[in-house]
């Protein structure tokens, strides 16, 4: 574990690409919830029950970056209102296809389960999907590719790459949302949750870690 930040109620963990969240189908060992429980032994939230002990929020397998893990009930369920109430920071880092021509931009589409194939989301009408909203903007153009900061207002499953895909800039190493075809070199897809801020269940401060 690499751990960014702890104390009696959370941690916050700074995940490596490849690593699963919790266990479930194939996956029983080898997790980071695995790696957390060792750590941690009981002194986990109970919320989520055996399976997902102290995991408030997740990221992707491919998905690298910062997770906060509730380590009581009381830090879980505050940390649990904050994403609900969309007021957590989460600012990622991503490399996507093609060139964008703004340098800014704002997808509010709402996302649900693909009906062709339920392990892909899609953009869908509002009756089928929730809300979300993803701010993005260009910190670079790389030729054939542009990397950009994205932020997330709300968090669907596989938002961001649901979203930069249905504007036609997938992410790269992104063979669900974006082109089968590996590119040379490029192992998984490039998004990094970069920036993480809440405030603190117990004492209310603002904390904001950056990886």
């Amino acid at each position: 574990l690499e751990i960014l930040y702890e104390d009696q109620d959370l941690m916050v963990i700074n995940k490596a690409r490849g690593l699963v969240v919790h266990p479930g189908a194939g996956n029983e060992k080898g997790t980071l919830v695995n790696a957390i429980m060792h750590h941690c032994g009981d002194s986990l939230s109970s919320i989520n029950g055996v399976v997902r002990p102290g995991i408030v929020h997740r990221i992707d397998k491919d998905t690298s970056g910062l997770l906060m893990i509730a380590k009581n009930d009381r830090a879980h369920q505050s940390l649990a209102r904050q994403l609900a109430d969309h007021s957590i920071t989460r600012v990622y880092h991503a490399i996507v296809y093609n060139n964008l021509k703004e340098d800014s931009g704002t997808i509010d589409r709402p996302i649900g389960r693909d009906p062709k194939n339920r392990l892909r989301q899609g953009v869908t009408d509002p009756e089928r999907g929730r809300r979300a909203v993803t701010h993005y903007r260009v910190l670079e153009r790389l030729g054939p590719f542009t990397y950009i900061e994205a932020t997330l207002e709300t968090g669907r499953t596989h938002q961001i790459r649901v979203h930069m895909a249905y504007i036609n800039h997938p992410l790269l190493g992104d063979p669900v949302y974006g082109p089968k075809k590996k590119y040379p070199g490029v192992e998984g897809q490039m998004l990094h949750a970069k920036k993480l801020g809440f405030r603190h269940p117990l004492t209310d401060l603002y904390m904001e870690f950056d990886s």
